[in-house]
């Protein structure tokens, strides 16, 4: 894998985009990017710290399966591909990455999620259970996959013109509205 911006799938799809075991989730909201293993363990030990002593669980909906090497810098091209670093996981726009469940106040669940999304990079948001999908970031209240696949303006079908007595022509469109003068 290059260096540089990771490439994630962002295709149409609302796969892990909703909170499926727990009661409230932190959905990431700008663009797709690599976390490493630290940020998310940094941020799971301070989900951690700020509900000691509730009665809660905590799901992580992402591991981090990507191995990154690098090599160092004002390196010759070629060479090999580099020494292992650390590992990392891909993160695609509006998916969830934890999720907690429990006897637990919404407002301190908040709190534990905003100081969590400090810890990571990017923007997060706090969702609930029973939130609508996210395509991209566009949100599907009420809207179904197929109505966003769609085209926007319903186009009148030809014979709805023809009836309508307006067929336009290319002589038409040329003498600026005019009807054409008879022989």
């Amino acid at each position: 894998m290059a260096k540089g911006r990771p490439r994630v799938a962002t295709g149409g799809s609302t796969k892990g985009t909703t909170v499926i075991w727990g009661d409230f989730g932190l959905r990431m909201t700008d663009k797709q990017r690599r976390i490493s293993a630290k940020s998310l363990k940094m941020a799971e030990d301070t989900i951690k710290v700020r509900l000691r002593g509730q009665k809660y669980r905590l799901y992580k909906r992402k591991c981090c399966n990507i191995g990154v090497y690098v090599s160092g810098n004002e390196m010759r091209m070629g060479k090999g591909k580099g020494s292992f670093d650390h590992w990392a996981t891909r993160m695609a726009v509006s998916q969830i990455l934890f999720e907690v469940r429990g006897r637990i106040h919404e407002q301190v669940v908040r709190d534990a999620f905003r100081l969590a999304g400090n810890k990571l990079p990017g923007q997060w948001e706090f969702v609930k259970k029973g939130e609508a999908p996210v395509v991209g970031i566009t949100k599907l209240d009420g809207v179904t996959l197929e109505e966003l696949k769609r085209p926007r303006r319903q186009l009148p079908p030809a014979q709805i013109i023809e009836q309508a007595g307006f067929s336009p022509s290319i002589a038409e469109a040329g003498n600026g509205g005019q009807p054409p003068a008879s022989l």
